[in-house]
């Protein structure tokens, strides 16, 4: 936990890479800034095993949520690399380098599942909201309202399951798996 701010500081670079580069076409910027992210932080990590088996499980995750939002085109994604019909992989990259911060600058969620919820009811359609208003990197339709609700439900549900396996791949000092 001693390197909090500057995870949570490096994952939101990574976002801006991910989300401004796709609305400038660059598919590829947020995965490098994944990798970068990746790089400074894995070997920090007192829980170097624990982090990248998040990594793949959060990528998982997202794709099969972000491919329902693209197949049924409940959102459209700009740079949608490799397909319309499935999440492109500048999102896939924002998934990992979220469950980078799961053992390290969001920690102290792990025991909170309920705040978690909340943060994930709220944040991602947040983060998908800005994404769409202020980079165009996402468009919610003309009425954003179910792509909001679906984005709220999705997210109250894969944030504290995320939190979940972090509690149980690397568990804080005095908390039960």
């Amino acid at each position: 936990m001693r390197h909090w701010l500057p995870n949570a500081l490096s994952y939101q670079l990574v976002w801006i890479a991910a989300v401004g580069g796709a609305a400038r076409g660059w598919w590829w910027a947020g995965p490098v800034a994944f990798v970068l992210f990746a790089a400074w932080q894995l070997p920090l990590s007192r829980h170097r095993r624990a982090d990248v088996l998040l990594c793949v499980g959060a990528m998982a995750v997202g794709f099969v949520v972000d491919s329902i939002w693209a197949g049924t085109g409940l959102m459209r994604f700009a740079s949608p690399v490799p397909s319309t019909q499935f999440a492109p992989l500048w999102i896939v990259a924002l998934w990992a380098g979220f469950a980078l911060t799961l053992n390290h600058s969001l920690a102290a969620l792990k025991p909170r599942l309920l705040l978690g919820t909340l943060l994930g009811a709220c944040g991602g359609p947040l983060a998908y909201a800005i994404a769409e208003r202020a980079w165009d990197a996402v468009d919610l339709g003309a009425r954003p309202g179910p792509a909001l609700l679906a984005l709220a439900v999705a997210w109250s549900l894969v944030t504290p399951l995320l939190l979940v396996a972090a509690r149980r791949l690397a568990p804080l000092p005095g908390t039960p798996r």
